[in-house]
């Protein structure tokens, strides 16, 4: 088997899955793009099976601590690993993240359920050689479903690999799933991500529980599913911000499936933000769900700019003990980098807050702690102290 060299410090030595170009020693057995290769260190001994990609800037991922091929037996025991493992965190089976990629031991791959449709990503280029494989894993498995490919992810021009999305396999048909007694119809083939945020599929209720009698702006609304979940559990008003306009289109459809009332806003958040400070609006309570403000770490300042100005808006915004629900899907952004944000964002916009709780990702999105890129998901609920 080909494979290469890691240099002594090489980060693949302490725990990570993951050889950059700058971390090969040497190359050996000349292998292709899409190769499975084998990982050594400088005294040859064997750390592990990984896929190859010399277009990379990871040129090697590990998907095994021992001599390993990629068949169609490997990827019917993974699945099947990751799909028990959520049997036991009791994550709903029809609504769930069935794969996590290197979480999953799977790198690139990325599955999604809804019911009896799955969303499939092959985000690496050795696992896009294999997808035939992965897909009759996926019906050995779950029987006769249907499979789609979301394979539009822009990650996946690092790999070499073109953007496409499409049917793989049988006939979609109206989505609707149904979170915290809300119904949403969802379009796989052409929502963000695989269709919906299913990493943020236990927060609804927790926002939604702090949503009674209070003035709700839902920012970033996307479908409307915060909006609606506080809609529904008796909010005096809710607002749904959201450029796109499918979105919008969608989340009124959504609103109207579920008799519920809200307004939604098809404009830029950053521009009514600021137009509903000039107007002298107050909410009680403000969610930001932005999606990622950066993909690249050379933008992280930017995006942290971007975080400041967003928050600094929204504490204008907020009543004399009103709460703030934010999240940041960008795995650049990290715990500090995020708090230091919003502290700084609280003084810009002379306000004092205490932090209420902690958000996470959801348990079917597994955080590997020697990958800290399995963990990209963070938020904060706070509340504004008054007459500080």
């Amino acid at each position: 088997m080909p494979g290469i060299v890691v240099k002594p410090r090489a980060r693949i030595l302490h725990g990570h899955d993951w050889v950059f170009s700058s971390e090969v020693l040497k190359v050996f057995g000349n292998p292709a793009d899409g190769d499975i290769i084998s990982l050594k260190d400088g005294r040859d001994r064997l750390i592990g099976s990984a896929i190859y990609n010399s277009q990379s800037q990871i040129v090697a991922r590990r998907f095994s601590r021992r001599r390993q091929d990629l068949d169609l037996d490997f990827f019917w025991r993974r699945i099947a690993q990751a799909s028990e493992y959520r049997d036991r965190r009791n994550v709903d089976p029809k609504l769930r993240r069935v794969v996590w990629s290197e979480s999953d031991g799977l790198p690139g791959v990325v599955i999604d359920r809804y019911g009896d449709h799955f969303v499939l990503q092959t985000l690496t280029r050795a696992m896009e050689m294999r997808k035939d494989s992965i897909v009759a894993a996926m019906i050995h498995l779950f029987g006769d479903v249907v499979i789609i490919e979301r394979n539009d992810a822009l990650v996946r021009k690092a790999e070499g690999l073109e953007l496409r999305s499409g049917v793989l396999r049988g006939t979609p048909s109206q989505i609707a799933i149904e979170i915290e007694g809300v119904k949403l119809e969802l379009d796989v083939l052409h929502g963000q991500k695989t269709g919906f945020y299913l990493d943020q599929k236990h927060n609804y209720r927790i926002v939604a529980g702090y949503a009674r009698n209070r003035r709700v702006l839902d920012c970033f609304a996307n479908q409307g599913a915060f909006g609606l979940t506080c809609a529904r559990a008796g909010a005096a008003d809710v607002i749904g911000v959201e450029e796109s306009p499918e979105n919008i289109a969608a989340a009124k459809r959504n609103a109207t499936r579920n008799e519920v009332n809200a307004a939604w806003v098809e404009q830029d958040v950053f521009q009514f933000l600021r137009a509903a400070e000039k107007a002298g609006a107050q909410y009680d309570l403000i969610i930001l769900d932005p999606p990622s403000f950066t993909r690249t770490k050379s933008r992280l300042r930017d995006a942290l700019r971007g975080y400041r100005e967003l928050h600094m808006r929204a504490f204008k915004l907020l009543s004399k003990d009103g709460l703030l629900a934010s999240f940041s899907c960008s795995h650049h952004v990290s715990d500090a980098a995020f708090s230091e944000t919003i502290m700084d964002a609280l003084v810009d916009a002379r306000r004092s807050a205490r932090r209420v709780r902690r958000f996470e990702q959801a348990p079917d999105h597994p955080v590997l702690p020697a990958i800290p890129e399995t963990e990209y998901f963070r938020g904060f609920l706070l509340e504004m102290v008054p007459g500080r």
